[in-house]
């Protein structure tokens, strides 16, 4: 019996390797675009617990005198209206009571609202940045692959996940423990005191265990923030066969850059030999090189290179000049310091005046110019 397996089964990563190379910009910035980011949801948690508690202690007096105005403007009215329609309220007033009653609510939860959003906006600020994108509330349907959830449901992230809520739980359950521990014997002296002192002592305790959570649970986000940092960092990196890929997305495949070069070095070569009729010399060495020269002072101050070749494109170019009865003279040492040194298209340099000059004035002569 033969049994066949697949030792990319065995792979960390999948069919790409394993993940050992550090994210590319693109990559994280593609991530950011998708709204990825390195964002811990308990650093916003702790911050609006905080700041609820301490909002609670600073405007409680507040609070109380907003509330109890509230009942108080109710149950004062309500006899009046009685009276005004002989025993009978009308829906109108109901209705015009319970606005009022809900607008003064709204004067003590509106404060709370707009500091929560206001922590909310101000913590995802300092923790990810300002950038504005809509593509996380685009809907995906794989997520509703029932498949893909249980496997996300069972993932390591999950275990994580529960693992993280077990210990905040347990942390923050200690923390409670050991605060009302320490307080325990204000909370047995409340049936000695009246109902409001009560009421206060009670909403203190509450208050101040509230803060102690919050500062604990601070602690917790902190970790937690480092923790996501880390995670990100984990699985943003990339496979070296996903950076391969991603070089060649940017900068195009290597083999359709060569033939892309090669098509413009023809294309050049075409120009070049097309422009090779109107040389006056071509400088040979005088098999390996060719140069062909020209000189035009009302164009330029020097005589400069209309082609150059080696080997096969010498040839060519020594056949072009035959066809076209341009002279060809040969000096080994000025056609190889030509053709390493000058450009198609660039002027002759100073130090190679005179040994050019000296070719051209041959060929004028030769040609009954001079």
């Amino acid at each position: 019996m033969i049994l066949q397996y697949n030792l990319q089964f065995f792979a960390k990563d999948g069919p790409g390797g394993e993940k050992t190379e550090e994210p590319t910009h693109k990559k994280l910035s593609d991530a950011r675009n998708e709204g990825q980011v390195a964002k811990s949801k308990e650093v916003t948690s702790a911050f609006e617990m905080l700041t609820a508690f301490l909002m609670i202690r600073f405007l409680v007096e507040y609070m109380g005198t907003v509330f109890a105005g509230n009942m108080y403007n109710i149950y004062s009215q309500i006899p009046e209206y009685v009276k005004q329609y002989n025993g009978k309220i009308q829906s109108q007033t109901f209705r015009m009571l319970f606005i009022e009653s809900l607008l003064r609510i709204l004067q003590i939860i509106l404060p709370f609202l707009l500091a929560g959003f206001l922590v909310a906006f101000i913590t995802n600020l300092l923790q990810v940045k300002w950038k504005i994108t809509t593509k996380p509330l685009h809907p995906k349907f794989s997520k509703l692959n029932p498949v893909s959830g249980f496997k996300r449901f069972f993932s390591p992230n999950s275990l994580i996940e529960l693992l993280k809520s077990v210990l905040k739980l347990t942390l923050i359950g200690y923390v409670v423990y050991d605060y009302l521990k320490k307080n325990m014997p204000p909370i047995f002296q409340l049936y000695d005191i009246s109902l409001n002192q009560g009421i206060a002592q009670v909403g203190m305790l509450v208050i101040n265990l509230g803060i102690r959570i919050s500062l604990f649970y601070m602690l917790i986000a902190a970790a937690d923030f480092a923790y996501q940092k880390i995670k990100f960092k984990k699985d943003m990196k990339m496979t070296k066969q996903e950076v391969k890929d991603e070089y060649k997305n940017q900068e195009g495949d290597p083999q359709i850059k060569s033939k892309q070069r090669q098509r413009m070095m023809e294309a050049s070569r075409r120009r070049m030999m097309q422009k090779l009729p109107e040389a006056d010399v071509v400088i040979t060495n005088p098999t390996h090189y060719a140069v062909a020269i020209k000189y035009e002072p009302e164009v330029y101050d020097a005589p400069y290179v209309v082609a150059k070749g080696a080997d096969y494109l010498a040839q060519k170019i020594k056949d072009v000049a035959k066809e076209n009865h341009i002279e060809i003279v040969e000096n080994k040492p000025l056609a190889r310091m030509l053709y390493a040194n000058v450009e198609v298209g660039s002027v002759v340099p100073p130090e190679l005046y005179q040994a050019v000059a000296e070719v051209l004035a041959f060929v004028y002569h030769l040609q009954g110019k001079v």
